[in-house]
């Protein structure tokens, strides 16, 4: 294998960026179809996790993981990871607020990273990570919640949806 440069590593860090951006966008565009009263429903019987707690997850995720990365555990004391998963009376905008606030806090921290950065390590959950890693953990989680998260949305508007993507051929 070809040792990494500089300019793969940027092209790559870059990517990485890009793919984070499109993950929030493409749950914020899912989000606009459902009306808020609907984003605490339960599929499975009540069993499941809703889009209000997949959004409090996440976002409690990226605050922990991405805010003072280089300093302190990704796992912060101050995480209630448990109470992400519980029914919370949380209005909309308080969702999309504790939603903003992780993506800024990840945002913020991950733009800020250079090439250079991709080899330090960074702690999680007592656990050493590159940062390439750490990145590449990240956008997994996220994106297998934003993946629940728009699915669910589709599932819950029914015929009303609107594809994110390219829609089907029907014939």
């Amino acid at each position: 294998m070809d040792p990494a440069t500089p300019e793969r590593d940027a092209l790559l860090l870059h990517e990485i960026q890009d793919a984070f951006r499109r993950q929030k966008a493409q749950v914020e565009r899912a989000l606009a179809q459902l009306p808020p009263e609907r984003w605490s429903t339960r599929l499975d019987d009540g069993d499941g996790n809703s889009i209000s707690v997949l959004l409090r997850h996440v976002a409690g995720n990226l605050r922990s993981r991405w805010s003072e990365v280089f300093t302190s555990d990704g796992e912060k004391p101050e995480r209630d990871r448990d109470g992400e998963f519980e029914d919370a009376d949380a209005t909309p905008e308080g969702l999309m607020a504790a939603w903003e606030a992780g993506w800024a806090v990840a945002l913020g921290t991950i733009d800020a990273l250079r090439p250079d950065d991709l080899g330090r390590v960074v702690t999680i959950r007592g656990e050493p990570h590159s940062v390439a890693r750490a990145l590449v953990r990240s956008l997994d989680h996220t994106g297998h919640h934003a993946g629940q998260i728009v699915m669910l949305a589709k599932h819950l508007c029914g015929p009303a949806w609107a594809t994110l993507s390219l829609p089907r051929r029907r014939t």
